[in-house]
């Protein structure tokens, strides 16, 4: 019943998006500073550890509830559960309208106000931005917002219900993405900063987590978009960029819709151990990378990623709603 799931999901997040200051993720960041404050000494092996009890324990504990109403309540409170879970990790409007906002900046012409809110967005230096640059900022961080928030998502979750285990795939892979990008904050802070391990630990299991998922999203936008381009440029451009699954994504991207990525990246502008730095949602800032080839961002390249991004979900959906048909009728 994945296809139900998410489809209720995703409906009920786009009437009633889950608020920024939501008590969820305020408690996520809660569980993973007190994990890194009793178990980080420093040492490989308890960086491992921590890493495991931060993502691993509440996965586990979403799998048990999920079997636990399965037993004692039939599969609709399952299926319930699931899509309970699915709106806190699943959504479009969790980052959605940012994009939204200065997408519209940028069609009023209110350049002025569209770097002001990419700077708001990511907690970077965007005064000097040209317009060319805002847009193609703005497609970067939009298009791997997606990509955790959505896509990501999608594909954990899918895989592991296949196996009966719920809803364990989507905290698994929003809680490591978040592990790891909030021990990376927390590493500069003044305040009991996290060691280099446990750093290492959680980037290394965030980068395998991630792997299939951002090539699914890749094939998925190939298919939905200019398939060979984005195909050639996935081959031979990913590579530039420092992070190998999102140079996979953004790579695709580029040939999809025949964008000019990479280049120059912007530079954080906040202080690393202020608590109103921290975006529970955000996007981690790039290095500055070889562009790739296609044309120069343009406010249309806006509305093309919007198109291609639904696209993809219909992709997904369509598959899913397949698969729970042939497993009806089976």
């Amino acid at each position: 019943m994945s296809f139900f799931a998410i489809l209720f999901a995703l409906l009920i997040e786009q009437v009633r998006p889950l608020a920024r200051n939501n008590p969820i993720h305020a408690g996520l960041r809660v569980w993973a500073r007190w994990v890194s404050r009793n178990f980080d000494t420093g040492k490989p092996h308890h960086g491992w550890v921590a890493w495991t009890l931060a993502v691993v324990v509440p996965s586990l504990a979403a799998v048990g509830v999920h079997w636990a109403l399965m037993l004692l309540l039939g599969w609709p409170f399952a299926v319930l559960w699931s899509v309970a879970v699915l709106y806190v990790t699943l959504g479009f409007r969790q980052f959605s309208h940012h994009f939204t906002n200065i997408r519209d900046a940028l069609d009023s012409g209110d350049e002025a106000r569209a770097r002001e809110l990419l700077a708001q967005w990511q907690q970077v230096d965007a005064s000097e931005l040209p317009r060319s640059e805002i847009v193609r900022h703005v497609i970067e961080y939009s298009v791997l917002a997606a990509h955790r928030h959505v896509f990501g998502v999608l594909a954990w979750f899918s895989v592991l219900a296949a196996f009966g285990l719920g809803p364990a795939g989507a905290v698994l892979y929003r809680t490591s993405e978040f592990v790891s990008r909030y021990w990376k904050h927390r590493g500069s802070a003044a305040n009991q900063p996290t060691s280099a391990a446990l750093q290492s630990a959680a980037a290394r299991a965030w980068a395998a987590i991630d792997w299939l998922p951002a090539r699914i999203t890749a094939l998925a936008f190939a298919v939905v978009g200019s398939f060979e381009d984005a195909i050639d440029c996935w081959r031979n451009y990913a590579q530039r960029f420092p992070n190998d699954n999102d140079g996979v994504i953004l790579a695709a991207t580029s040939g999809a819709v025949n964008v000019r990525l990479g280049g120059e990246a912007l530079k954080a502008a906040y202080v690393p151990d202020s608590s109103q730095g921290f975006r529970s949602g955000g996007v981690e800032t790039m290095a500055d990378t070889e562009s790739t080839p296609g044309r120069e961002a343009e406010v249309g390249h806006l509305r093309s990623i919007v198109g291609l991004v639904w696209r993809s979900v219909v992709l997904w959906m369509v598959l899913l709603a397949l698969l729970t048909l042939a497993r009806l009728l089976g």
